[in-house]
């Protein structure tokens, strides 16, 4: 199991009737023989042995087998006990016979009598099925405590503690257990509680199906949010343009032998210090436009010549300025209007039109297009997750397996190790 991971797996035995050892001679285990046979049959179980790569690297090497030198290397088997001794005796009492010891007991293997399942549909089918969903143990559970709590209640094959990006336990987690019935009958017990702490229990298909639905729910609504602003914010947009119909004194004519480089945002330089602009009817190699200030063209007009020396040009080129008064006045807004919306229509809300006109404020002098992956955040509390947790995320969160200590470069006594 690695350290690199946000999850803590382990194999978990119900092994509380005494063991009979090599000699025939009923012989009970320690608590501590116990952890580590356990620990060690994990390394080689079915859930880990098929994506630990540095321990499938090891059993290539001699048929199998692994030293007990290597294996004393793993973070959670070294914090137990590195004495070859108990590690022996805690493997020769357990009964499961997933492993065999080397005539020296300087070696352990898995039992070619007990090959990995096909990792086949239907075994992924099944390892579902018998897969069950608990929420509600409080955030300091450790994994022993689990383990220790799930005793009796079927037999576990493993355990994987679910963590936020920070490696901090979520206080939920899936177990594995050894049969689909011992998996439906954990799920179908009335009121489990950990402790005082009420628990949620689903299977791993119901969990699933509760993420997708609590996702579709939120998508829905911030859908929903998104439409709202966008109507109040258009809303806000059609009320301020209608009050210009009201207004008058607002627009601005330009003409001349303009450069057919000037712009829109040549415009802008002039005048943004002066007057606050609300839209531009001008496109680039035209030789005349339009301007409509928020309050008094002629205000905006005067101050920006004072600005300049009384002379005011475009791109050094003679430009006429005229107020826009009468009927003219009010045929010129309400095209600029109908402009507005028309490409509000087309091009989205807030964005800037390159035809007739855009809206005024500053000017969009580069539009950048940020690409690349989204990347979700996971909440540290889960019921305020966005993202639904699909089992093929779960499947990749789960293929993290532990690789010694000495490999990793890890303290062996950092903690959370598997």
């Amino acid at each position: 199991m690695s350290e690199k991971g946000d999850t803590e797996l382990a194999s978990v035995v119900e092994s509380e009737v005494p063991a009979v050892s090599e000699n025939g001679i009923n012989e009970a285990m320690s608590d501590l023989e116990k952890k580590v046979s356990q620990q060690i049959e994990y390394y080689f179980g079915d859930h880990n042995l098929p994506r630990d790569k540095f321990l499938k690297e090891q059993i290539k090497l001699d048929d199998g087998w692994v030293t007990l030198e290597t294996m004393i290397k793993f973070n959670r088997l070294s914090s137990l006990t590195t004495d070859f001794t108990v590690i022996i005796k805690a493997l020769q009492k357990s009964k499961t016979n997933l492993l065999e010891i080397s005539e020296d007991e300087t070696k352990i293997r898995r039992s070619p009598n007990k090959p990995l399942p096909e990792l086949n549909d239907e075994y992924k089918d099944s390892l579902k099925k018998r897969t069950i969903y608990a929420k509600g143990f409080p955030l300091e559970t450790s994994l022993d405590d689990i383990k220790e709590w799930l005793e009796g209640k079927g037999t576990v094959e493993n355990v994987f503690m679910r963590k936020d990006a920070q490696r901090q336990f979520k206080g939920s987690i899936f177990a594995v257990f050894d049969t689909v019935e011992a998996a439906k009958n954990f799920v179908e017990t009335p009121s489990l509680k950990y402790k005082d702490n009420d628990l949620l229990v689903l299977s791993k298909s119901d969990y699933y199906n509760m993420k997708a639905e609590e996702k579709k729910k939120l998508q829905l609504e911030s859908k929903s949010k998104s439409n709202q602003a966008k109507d109040r914010q258009k809303k806000a947009e059609d009320a301020e343009m209608e009050s210009l119909y009201e207004k008058t004194g607002c627009l601005l004519k330009f003409s001349g032998d303009l450069d057919d480089s000037t712009s829109r945002e040549n415009l802008h330089e002039l005048f943004d210090p002066h007057g606050e602009i609300k839209w531009i009817d001008f496109s680039r190699g035209a030789k005349n436009g339009i301007i409509l200030f928020k309050d008094s063209a002629k205000e905006a007009l005067e101050k920006a010549k004072e600005a300049h020396g009384g002379t005011l040009t475009l791109k050094n080129k003679e430009t006429m300025w005229e107020i826009v008064e009468g009927d003219t006045e009010k045929e010129a807004l309400k095209r600029i209007i109908e402009d507005q919306q028309e490409s509000f229509k087309k091009k989205g809300r807030g964005r800037r039109s390159r035809g007739k006109g855009r809206r005024g404020g500053q000017p969009n002098k580069s539009q950048v297009t940020f690409q690349g992956k989204k990347t979700t955040f996971e909440s540290e509390d889960e019921s305020d997750e966005a993202d639904s947790v699909s089992p093929k995320k779960r499947a990749l969160e789960e293929n993290e397996v532990e690789e010694p200590a000495s490999k990793l470069q890890k303290t062996e006594n950092e903690s959370g190790n598997q």
